[in-house]
């Protein structure tokens, strides 16, 4: 009888964990991203002016659904020197999330050759991929409706996947529930092309 009800109670709390890995060029705002993002879910979080670039990477682990699914996000450093190893973490990926500076349209050219190096690698074939347009508080931001554009068009010679470009400011905080409402959503539909981890 103990280990009917152990097991009923293990089966009771299991968790689905799904990693998600926050990608992009130096400078986007990823860390930002990841530290508002851990505010919103009352987590603790760094201060905003202490963030430094990111050599590595930073973990953190944000329950959703009362509980019932983790998403593990991973920030991973942008240096140029850094985003080799990227791809390490592709095919344990459940989704992408590509952080863009749109205020720096000097850099537009290579986060598009980024952005499809990542998508058109074998190991992300599938997962879903939001990229999140940073900066849009700032006056000399770039439109998100350029964007859009330039993000379509990518999109275009892929197979079909669940992408989406949504605004953001990372800083104060804009969007942050959009993209986690995205994410959860499409995590969820797309359980049968990469199954979720059981904590």
């Amino acid at each position: 009888m103990f280990h009917l009800a152990k097991g009923l109670y293990h089966n009771w709390t299991r968790r689905e964990q799904y990693s998600v890995l926050i990608l992009g060029l130096d400078n986007a705002g990823k860390t930002t991203y990841l530290e508002t993002l851990k505010r919103t879910y009352s987590l603790h979080s760094k201060p905003l002016d202490k963030i430094v670039p990111t050599v590595g990477q930073n973990v953190a682990m944000i329950p959703v659904d009362n509980g019932r699914k983790v998403l593990k996000f991973w920030d991973v450093g942008g240096q140029e020197a850094l985003r080799n190893m990227w791809s390490e973490y592709y095919s344990q990926c459940h989704a992408i999330v590509f952080v863009v500076d749109s205020t720096d349209s000097s850099r537009i050219d290579e986060w598009e050759r980024t952005l499809t190096s990542i998508m058109m690698d074998d190991d992300v074939e599938g997962v879903p991929v939001l990229m999140l347009a940073n900066k849009q508080d700032r006056p000399d931001r770039i439109e998100i409706q350029d964007i859009k554009e330039i993000f379509n068009q990518i999109a275009e010679h892929l197979s079909a996947r669940d992408s989406r470009v949504l605004p953001v400011s990372a800083l104060n905080g804009d969007g942050i529930k959009d993209s986690m409402e995205w994410l959860t959503v499409r995590l969820d539909r797309n359980k049968k092309g990469r199954p979720p981890i059981l904590k």
